[in-house]
């Protein structure tokens, strides 16, 4: 197989998108949920690293809500998006009005902010909807189980605010087989929305599952109204667990990160690679320069151990990775030349580097891979 060069000048080095992947994942996730359940795609960490406004892009007409994590993020969304939002994060008592003014629902998690809520959309002349996030045996931000009825107390004396929605998390389920943390959650989960209703809040959605819960639990018991579609969206897996587990959903991942030799060289044995002289040949060795590094997101974990894909063959990293650049071996790629197609994430040929593999050579998660993806990188969507 020929593989053409295929750069695009001010493109050398990229993120290329597929909308069709990121498409087809979204209807994956619609074809086991229960009729009616709305589908929040997770746009937080810059779309895990995916670009937002390219995502958002992609993803505005097949979902039904954004969810960010700030005020920032929400800005962001804004520049390219009205579609609902969800901001679940940290929004400081200073933010709230902006937040409320950029139309969004957002989390409440203490009783603190809720007079400054109550305040500024009086100013402002709305009703705003706040999702009420519930720690339930988790250990982060939320409201505890023990606690809610005195916060619905302090809630009733702002009859400005509407509770649309109560949330919280799991703790474990794409990490063990174990579902006994993963059920107590649930019945918490289930009392406190009883104790919700109780209190007047009928018409109350609620929303336990990321893209770990859907995979584990909704088509058996259609726990949400609304699903928060994180990982799942860019078509990686929270685990192998749940991949075995679901032998008949196909996720197909979302990112390319492509670039292009810098230049071929062949250097003689006993030459040192790299910073600190922790890589030398063993024999006369072709080495390629590709120009990305931990500036980009490649991260100097990947030294000595990593490799990128050239002509569809794998090429081992050669020494550590610099700040925006490495070397790899292509003694087996005769005749390279400068600036021919680098695939250090994707598919080239028969060929595919996962997020998964990267992150099990580094010892970390698929989530960390794409994240730290520069944010300076062009995206494509192709």
């Amino acid at each position: 197989m020929k593989y053409p060069n295929t750069s695009t000048p001010q493109y050398l080095s990229r993120i290329e998108l597929s909308a069709a992947a990121a498409c087809h994942n979204i209807a994956e996730f619609r074809r086991i949920l229960h009729a009616g359940v709305k589908i929040a795609s997770v746009m937080k960490g810059n779309a895990y690293g995916h670009g937002m406004a390219e995502m958002v892009g992609i993803l505005e007409p097949v979902v039904d809500y954004f969810q960010i994590d700030d005020l920032l993020e929400l800005r962001r969304l804004r520049e390219v998006s009205e579609k609902p939002a969800l901001v679940l994060g940290y929004i400081a008592k200073s933010e709230i009005k902006e937040a409320l003014a950029l139309g969004c629902e957002f989390a409440i998690y203490d009783v603190e902010r809720l007079e400054t809520i109550s305040v500024a959309a009086k100013e402002l002349g709305i009703e705003p909807e706040l999702h009420l996030k519930l720690d339930l045996f988790l250990g982060r931000q939320g409201v505890l189980m023990g606690d809610v009825p005195s916060f619905l107390d302090a809630f009733a004396k702002f009859p400005r605010l509407r509770l649309a929605a109560a949330y919280t998390h799991f703790a474990n389920i794409e990490d063990t087989g174990d579902r006994a943390h993963a059920r107590m959650q649930i019945e918490a989960f289930n009392e406190v929305v009883a104790l919700l209703k109780q209190r007047g809040h009928i018409d109350l959605q609620t929303h336990l599952s990321s893209t770990s819960g859907v995979l584990a639990y909704e088509r058996e018991l259609g726990l949400n109204s609304i699903v928060r579609v994180g990982l799942g969206t860019y078509g990686m897996w929270p685990s192998e667990m749940l991949r075995a587990f679901n032998e008949e959903i196909e996720l197909r991942p979302v990112m390319r990160w492509v670039t292009h030799v810098a230049q071929v060289k062949t250097v003689p044995a006993k030459y040192p690679i790299g910073y600190g002289l922790t890589y030398r040949t063993a024999r006369q060795t072709q080495i390629a320069i590709i120009p990305q590094g931990y500036s980009d997101g490649y991260v100097r974990a990947m030294s000595n151990r990593g490799a990128v894909l050239i002509r569809g063959a794998r090429c081992r990293i050669l020494g550590r990775v610099a700040m925006n650049m490495f070397a790899v071996d292509v003694s087996h790629l005769p005749g390279l030349q400068p600036e021919e197609e680098v695939v250090l994430l994707g598919r080239q040929g028969e060929d595919e580097i996962t997020a998964e593999q990267i992150a099990e050579q580094i010892g970390t998660i698929n989530y960390e891979v794409t994240t730290l993806v520069s944010p300076l990188l062009p995206r494509v969507v192709v």
